[in-house]
């Protein structure tokens, strides 16, 4: 099945070497609490509502087929029940006040668009990026564009959380040239609690993943009340150096020993929760301190782990 792709990222500088362009593919396994893409989650084309960009013009009320929509005091209401996210009322919108997320594109069609940034690519030594959600959910389609961007000689980045099937990982692994794999909690009742899911078929996909010899580069959100105790530190250290690293993203370090990308929680996508009308727990989280994330980035080291903060 062909999923919906709900952004597609130019100039990209954090989602691999050089510069990229990355495309988000919806649909995850994990509902994690902090996930600053929260209309990733969901397979099916969403709407998002800004009451704050609305003027009343009810151009969308007038165009929408079932009826579905209603100014109120409060905005723009939807029946959901009655909604069939036909899209009418964004594309009707002045303000872009409703916008729609997923969008079908083709092998061919995506492709194109990569091919028009090639020049950029080329000259930073970057490439293309599938992120999500969770890439590995659409493996058939993934697996087609990786094939697509290596015959083009375009270097190949997978972000995967690692909660798949070992006999997908391993096939997608034969067309990717590095993966930006993510490691949230290390206890699996905690995982699970964070993100509605344990760990263990994540970590043992990451322990498989390195035996192989793969580009991995481990990528941590790093959020307070959540992962940022020492405990939990030394633990993700202790996994790492044990894992049999052969090779790692970046160019300039010494192969074999391994890379942890530090992602400092922010909370700006609260926003995007309210569009959705999702809810968003911000008191259960909060942005590390500077001091947290120093003291991390020296347990890691202690254990000869190189630390990059962000990436």
């Amino acid at each position: 099945m062909t999923p919906l792709i709900f952004d597609i990222r130019r100039y990209s500088i954090n989602d691999g070497p050089g510069i990229r362009i990355t495309i988000f593919m919806k649909g995850c396994p994990l509902k994690c609490q902090w996930c600053h893409n929260p209309e990733s989650q969901s397979p099916g084309v969403q709407k998002l509502y800004t009451a704050s960009k609305c003027i009343g013009a009810q151009d969308c009320i007038e165009v929408c087929p079932n009826n579905a929509l209603k100014l109120t005091p409060e905005g723009i209401i939807t029946d959901t029940a009655a909604c069939n996210l036909c899209g009418k009322c964004a594309e009707s919108c002045p303000t872009k006040a409703i916008e729609m997320s997923g969008k079908l594109y083709g092998v061919e069609d995506l492709m194109k668009i990569i091919e028009r940034e090639r020049v950029h690519i080329e000259h930073s030594n970057g490439g293309v990026t599938f992120s999500g959600g969770e890439p590995l959910m659409h493996p058939e389609f993934l697996i087609e564009m990786l094939k697509a961007c290596g015959e083009k000689g375009l270097h190949r980045a997978v972000d995967t959380c690692g909660f798949a099937s070992t006999e997908t990982l391993l096939e997608v692994a034969k067309h990717t040239d590095l993966f930006l794999f993510d490691l949230k909690v290390m206890d699996p009742v905690q995982h699970k609690k964070w993100t509605g899911v344990d760990n263990r078929l994540i970590l043992k996909n990451l322990k498989i993943l390195a035996e192989t010899g793969a580009n991995i580069n481990i990528r941590i959100p790093f959020i307070k009340n959540v992962n940022t105790g020492v405990e939990e530190i030394t633990g993700m250290a202790e996994f790492i150096t044990k894992l049999p690293f052969k090779n790692r993203g970046s160019e300039t370090a010494t192969p074999g020993r391994p890379l942890v990308n530090l992602l400092p929680y922010h909370n700006i996508a609260s926003g995007k929760y309210k569009k959705l009308e999702m809810f968003y727990d911000s008191d259960a989280m909060e942005e590390p301190t500077a001091d947290e994330i120093k003291s991390a980035a020296e347990i890691f080291g202690k254990y000869g782990i190189e630390v990059e903060v962000g990436g």
